[in-house]
C-alpha cells in the first residue's frame, strides 16, 4: 500500500502541468539517453558474438585447430601409438595427415599464388564446410578445386587446365627449375572472406609425388572438440610423439582475430556503460531541480504526516521511471535491430551502394549477428540499477527538506 501511494506521487510529480520545461527536456534526454546507450550496447554485443560464433563455425571449419609439421623433406606419418592415443581422448574429433606447399597457378598470361592441400576422402569427410564430394579425385588424379577469388583471378572455368608451379629444394640452396604440373579444374571453393583468395585442394598421392614426401604426409591434423584447447593438447601430444616436428596451434596464425574480438567487447561494454552512467547524470539534475521545484509540496506532506523514507521512495521511483522507460525503449529496439541486422544492412549496402565488409579482404563478407539473452538481461539491468543508484542524492536531499522552513 505505502509503495503504491509513492508510486501515484511520483507519477503525479512526472505529469504535473506546472513542471517547468527545462525539466521535462532534462528529464526526456535522460531517457533518450538511457534508451540509446542500451540499444547500441545491445546491437554490438550481439554483432561481437556474431564475428566469435563465426570464427569457430567458419573460419576454424578450414584452418586446423592444431597440428604437427613435419620437419624433415620426406614428411611425417601417424604410427600406432598415436593413432591409438586419439581414438581414447575424447578431446580429439578426428585425425588426418595432409600435404601441404605453396605454390604458383598460371592461366596463360595470369598468374596467383595459392596455398594448396593434398588430401584424402577421410580428410574430405571432416571438412564438409569445403563442399568438396569425398572421391572427387577418384576419376581425376590430377584434378583441383579452387577458391572463388583464384578462379576469378585467373579467368578460369570449371573443366579448364592450369600450370602449378611448385619450388624445387636443393640441398645446396641453390635456385632450381620449379616442377610443373598440369591439372584440371573440378570445381570452385566459397568459404568466405580471405581463405577464398589463396586455397586450394586436390589429391594427396599427386601433391606428395611432386614435392617427394616419402611418408605419409607434411602435416599431421587434430580436429578438436574445444579449438581452444588446442595449444595445451597439442604439447601434450608433441612430448611423446617419436618423430620430429614443429607444433603449431591455430592461436599462432589466427589467434589475433579472437583476441580483437574479446578486445572490442569488453571495449565497447566500458565505453557504452559510461555513455549509460552520463545519461544517469541527466536523471541526477532533473530530480535536483524537481525537489527545488516541489519543496512546497514535500513540506505540506510532511506536516500531513509523510515520512522521511515515503519522500524518499517517492523520488527514487520517479527518476526510476525514466530509466525503465529509456531501457525497456532501447532494450527493445536492440533486440529488433540484432535480429534483423542482415536485413538492415542489405538495404543500406542497396541503398548507398557500397559494401560494408568488402569479399576477400575479411574472414567473412558480410556483419554477422548472434543475439544473447544473457546480454540483453545484463544489459537492461545494469542501465536500471545505475538510474537507481542516480537517484539516491536528489531523494535524499527531498528527504531533508524542513517543512517550517520551507512554507516561509
Amino acid at each position: 500500500m505505502r509503495f503504491s501511494l509513492a508510486w501515484t506521487f511520483a507519477n503525479k510529480f512526472r505529469q504535473s502541468k506546472q513542471q517547468s520545461g527545462f525539466i521535462s527536456f532534462v528529464s526526456a534526454s535522460s531517457t533518450a539517453g538511457i534508451g540509446l546507450g542500451c540499444f547500441v550496447l545491445i546491437l554490438l554485443l550481439s554483432v561481437m558474438n556474431g564475428f566469435e560464433k563465426e570464427l569457430r563455425e567458419t573460419l576454424l571449419s578450414y584452418i586446423p585447430h592444431a597440428e604437427f609439421i613435419a620437419v624433415s623433406p620426406d614428411g611425417v606419418y601417424l604410427d600406432d601409438d598415436i593413432k591409438a592415443k586419439v581414438a581414447a581422448d575424447p578431446r580429439v574429433l578426428n585425425l588426418y595427415s595432409y600435404t601441404k606447399a605453396s605454390g604458383l597457378l598460371q592461366n596463360g598470361s595470369k598468374m596467383k599464388s595459392v596455398e594448396l592441400q593434398g588430401v584424402d576422402d577421410n580428410y574430405l569427410q571432416s571438412k564438409t564446410a569445403m563442399k568438396v564430394p569425398v572421391g572427387a579425385f577418384s576419376e581425376n588424379e590430377n584434378g583441383l578445386f579452387l577458391g572463388k577469388g583464384v578462379v576469378e583471378k585467373l579467368g578460369l572455368e570449371i573443366g579448364d587446365k592450369v600450370q602449378l608451379l611448385l619450388p624445387s629444394a636443393t640441398l645446396d640452396l641453390s635456385f632450381a627449375a620449379p616442377k610443373v604440373l598440369w591439372l584440371t579444374v573440378l570445381g570452385e571453393i566459397s568459404l568466405g572472406g580471405e581463405a577464398d583468395n589463396f586455397v586450394g585442394i586436390m589429391k594427396k598421392q599427386t601433391l606428395s609425388f611432386a614435392l617427394n614426401v616419402k611418408l605419409g604426409g607434411t602435416h599431421i591434423e587434430f580436429q578438436l572438440a574445444d579449438p581452444f584447447a588446442g595449444r595445451q593438447l597439442i604439447r601434450e601430444y608433441g612430448n611423446d610423439f617419436k618423430q620430429a616436428v614443429y607444433m603449431s596451434d591455430w592461436t599462432r596464425t589466427n589467434g589475433h582475430l579472437y583476441q580483437d574480438i574479446q578486445l572490442v567487447r569488453t571495449v565497447v561494454y566500458i565505453t557504452l556503460t559510461l555513455v549509460i552512467c552520463v545519461a544517469c547524470f541527466n536523471i541526477v539534475s532533473s530530480l535536483v531541480m524537481s525537489v527545488k521545484e516541489k519543496t512546497s509540496e514535500i513540506a505540506m506532506l510532511k506536516t500531513m504526516g509523510a515520512q522521511d523514507n515515503f519522500i524518499r521512495t517517492i523520488f527514487v521511483i520517479k527518476g526510476m521511471i525514466n530509466g525503465i522507460y529509456g531501457a525497456s525503449i532501447g532494450t527493445f529496439l536492440g533486440v529488433l535491430a540484432a535480429l534483423y541486422l542482415n536485413q538492415i544492412t542489405d538495404s543500406i549496402e542497396a541503398l548507398f551502394g557500397f559494401t560494408l565488409l568488402a569479399d576477400g579482404i575479411y574472414f567473412i563478407n558480410y556483419l554477422p549477428s548472434d543475439l544473447q539473452v544473457t546480454d540483453v538481461v545484463t544489459t537492461y539491468f545494469v542501465a536500471v540499477i545505475l538510474c537507481v543508484i542516480a537517484t539516491i542524492y536528489p531523494a535524499s536531499k527531498a528527504a531533508n527538506i524542513q517543512p517550517a522552513s520551507a512554507l516561509q
